[in-house]
C-alpha cells in the first residue's frame, strides 16, 4: 500500500501542474472503493489547480471555486501524468483527467481499494475520513508530550500503535519494521513501557526514515510508480525488512508474524523481555 513517503513522492511529481485548468473527465469505472460521486465533473470540470499537497495519505487538489479533489490510492492505486500524444489506454486506468496543457492525469488501481471525492475547500476537514485521524509525524504538535498521552495507558505493542492512524498518519508496516530497528526499540515492547528518552529517540527515527523514504522516491515492492513513472529506490535501503536470517554485526535478522503482519527485527539488538523466546 502506498503510505505517507510514496504519497508524498507522488505529491511532488504533480507540482508542475499547479495553475493548470481541467479540461475535460472522463469516468471508465463509476465504483471503485466506494461510488464515484455522480456530480463530480460537474463540479471540477474547467477549474484551475491552485495547490497539490498531502493530508496523511490523501492526496489533495486544491482548485479554483473554494472546491478540492481528493485521491486516496488504496492498496494498489497510482495517478501518473502523461503527456496527451504519449498516453495509451492501460487496463485499470479508471479516471482520466484532461489538462490545458496537453497532459492527462489518469487514475489507475488494479485492486479499486483507493476513491476520489470532491468536497468544499472550507469543509474539507469534516470528511469522516479526515475527521479521526492522528497527527502527521512532520507538524510540530507531533511531540514527546503527544505521545507519551497517546502510549502511556495502552498495552498494545509499539508497533501495533506505530500503525494506528488515530494516532500517527502515514506510517506501514515496512516503514514501522525500520523505524522500530533505527530507535533501537523491540516492535513486542507495550506503548505503556517507554519512557520519555525512547519516546524522544523514537520520533527522531520516524523522521528520520521517513524523510530517507521520501528522498529515494518511496518503496517499489509491486506496483507503486511515482507520477512520472518512475520506481521508488528505498526498497534497497532497507535494513531489516524482508532481510531474514541475514546478519547485522554478529545479530541475525528475524521475521516473526504480529498481529497477521509479518515483523522483521534484530532482537540482538533491538533488546526487550517482551522480545518471543527463539529456539
Amino acid at each position: 500500500m502506498p503510505e505517507l513517503p510514496e504519497v508524498q513522492t507522488t505529491v511532488s511529481g504533480l507540482q508542475l501542474i499547479i495553475k493548470k485548468n481541467i479540461v475535460s473527465i472522463k469516468i471508465n469505472t463509476p465504483k471503485l472503493r466506494y461510488l464515484v460521486p455522480k456530480n463530480i465533473i460537474k463540479v471540477i470540470n474547467n477549474r484551475k489547480i491552485l495547490k497539490i499537497y498531502r493530508i496523511a495519505k490523501y492526496i489533495i487538489f486544491e482548485l479554483s471555486g473554494e472546491v478540492a479533489l481528493i485521491f486516496h490510492l488504496g492498496m494498489s492505486g497510482q495517478i501518473r501524468l502523461f503527456k496527451m500524444n504519449n498516453y495509451r489506454m492501460m487496463k485499470h486506468d479508471h479516471i482520466l483527467i484532461n489538462l490545458n496543457n496537453k497532459h492527462i492525469l489518469v487514475f489507475n488501481d488494479q485492486r479499486k481499494f483507493g476513491f476520489i471525492d470532491f468536497s468544499m475547500t472550507s469543509k474539507l476537514k469534516n470528511k469522516k475520513y479526515f475527521s479521526k485521524l492522528g497527527l502527521d509525524p512532520f507538524e510540530k504538535k507531533f511531540n514527546k508530550e503527544y505521545l507519551l498521552n497517546k502510549f502511556n495507558k495502552s498495552k498494545s505493542s509499539i508497533k501495533q500503535l506505530l500503525l494506528d492512524q488515530k494516532i500517527i498518519t502515514g506510517i506501514g508496516n515496512i516503514y514501522a519494521c525500520e523505524i522500530l530497528y533505527e530507535a533501537k526499540i523491540s516492535p513486542f515492547m507495550p506503548g505503556n513501557q517507554l519512557d520519555a528518552c525512547m519516546i524522544a529517540r523514537l520520533i527522531k527515527s520516524i523522521r528520520k526514515v521517513l524523510k530517507k523514504a521520501i528522498h529515494f522516491g518511496g518503496t517499489t515492492l509491486k506496483n507503486y510508480i511515482s507520477a512520472d513513472g518512475t520506481l521508488g529506490n528505498f526498497q534497497n535501503k532497507f535494513k531489516v525488512y524482508n532481510k531474514e536470517d541475514k546478519k547485522i554485526s554478529k545479530f541475525k535478522i528475524v521475521r516473526i508474524k504480529q498481529c497477521g503482519r509479518s515483523t522483521f527485527f534484530c532482537p540482538g539488538l533491538q533488546k526487550s523481555k517482551y522480545n518471543p523466546i527463539f529456539i
